[in-house]
């Protein structure tokens, strides 16, 4: 499996946002005269703030080629990173209805429509192996980094939240064997569908409505303030999963697919629901007995799970059933 930076190239700039963040992180040293031009005028959710945003968590992750590890903590990039942050929190906050009412937030993830139309179920009926390998290429940004947002929360919480939300994670990292990592399996799928497994090797054909599903995971993991939307938002992920997986498999099934490939969802299948009631009943249900007031933000992580995963599906259904590829870059 190809996991190193080595010989890797940074992505190319999305609009005068990224380009100041790539000719920033570029220098030799960091210097505090960062350029916030552009900011105002950006799209909170386009292109080019996603992977502006992007570059700058990446920094917490597996870090940049050819960037210097000193700008992980760089207080003027740390500035710019907010004021990044600032403009996609307020955006995620205008697009979801609120509340406090987590049991129905949750219960409703549980119930699908009889004409239900999403992703998973497009690829199930109609998909073909050109728009299956799209997706995986989509997924690769989250899934190269899978569970590892996560992680962030664990400091953050106490007692059977905690230990149960390591329960999940330690799965997630393959119950301490290295080949059932799940980035691992992932890599394993690319490589065997014919696409590149460098780790983000694929991030110029991705485009920000992916970047932000990923950003969304990083923002709530940095911020002890949003510790209950990270909750929210893992919840929401591993209730939704389990369903989607075996949707995936099925399609992968007609096509034919390599058994790598199918690995990858069938493993998700019976670990996730699993996961969802450990996730809802241990992590949720004690978080919110010591600290009911993060009710609002548990919410709300389920929200904006749902408001960005829906955007990118309409993306890619949008582009799919136009004739059109839904990447930015066609792939080899």
């Amino acid at each position: 499996m190809t996991t190193s930076l080595a010989g890797a190239a940074l992505p190319a700039a999305r609009g005068s946002l990224s380009e100041s963040v790539l000719a920033i992180l570029l220098r030799a040293r960091p210097r505090a005269d960062l350029d916030f031009d552009g900011l105002a005028d950006a799209d909170p959710l386009g292109d080019d703030l996603q992977l502006a945003l992007h570059l700058c968590y990446e920094l917490h992750y597996q870090g940049l080629p050819g960037v210097s590890a000193d700008w992980e903590w760089d207080p003027e990039l740390l500035r710019l990173r907010g004021a990044l942050e600032a403009r996609f929190l307020t955006a995620l906050r205008e697009n979801v209805a609120g509340g406090d009412d987590v049991a129905a937030e949750l219960d409703a993830l549980l119930v699908e429509p009889v004409d239900a139309e999403g992703v998973s179920h497009f690829l199930r009926d109609h998909g073909g192996w050109k728009q299956v390998r799209e997706y995986f290429a989509h997924r690769s940004i989250y899934h190269h980094k899978e569970a590892d947002p996560h992680a962030w929360v664990i400091p953050r919480l106490r007692g059977r939240a905690k230990a149960a939300l390591v329960a999940v994670e330690f799965d997630e990292f393959g119950g301490g064997r290295a080949e059932f990592v799940h980035a691992r399996l992932y890599a394993d799928l690319l490589r065997a569908a014919g696409l590149p497994d460098g780790y983000l090797e694929l991030i110029d054909h991705v485009p920000g409505t992916m970047l932000a599903v990923v950003n969304m995971m990083s923002l709530f993991g940095l911020h002890r303030s949003l510790r209950g939307a990270l909750c929210g938002h893992f919840a929401a992920a591993e209730i939704t999963t389990a369903p989607s997986a075996q949707r995936m498999d099925q399609a992968l099934r007609r096509l034919g697919a390599p058994e790598a490939c199918r690995f990858f969802y069938t493993e998700h299948i019976e670990a996730d629901a699993v996961h969802e009631q450990v996730m809802r009943h241990d992590v949720l249900g004690d978080l919110l007995e010591q600290e009911p007031e993060l009710a609002a933000d548990v919410v709300f992580g389920i929200q904006a799970t749902e408001f960005l995963e829906g955007r990118f599906g309409a993306r890619l259904l949008n582009s799919w059933k136009a004739g059109r590829s839904s990447l930015l870059r066609p792939l080899g």
